[in-house]
């Protein structure tokens, strides 16, 4: 994974306004769509979400922990 902190922290916060716009774009789905296609586009969007913390963010937190959001650990145990 990245050795540059700063360029670590760069990726984290690019990752971090990612998820967080996956997000938003899930609720305007959820808004805007039939229950049909939320559930549609939540299971494509949860796959790349899925991506971006277990393949980017986490082992980016494993190598600079001081990078890791507070309550990191508190949504990991919710994911699972």
């Amino acid at each position: 994974m990245i050795e540059n902190p700063q360029l670590a922290k760069q990726i984290s916060d690019l990752m971090t306004e990612m998820f967080t716009r996956l997000s938003e774009s899930c609720e305007s789905v959820k808004k805007q769509c039939s229950e049909q296609e939320y559930k549609s586009y939540l299971k494509s969007t949860s796959r790349i979400a899925g991506a971006i913390v277990m393949d980017v963010m986490e082992p980016l937190y494993k190598k600079h922990p001081h990078l890791k959001p507070r309550n990191w650990d508190e949504i990991d145990t919710v994911r699972g």
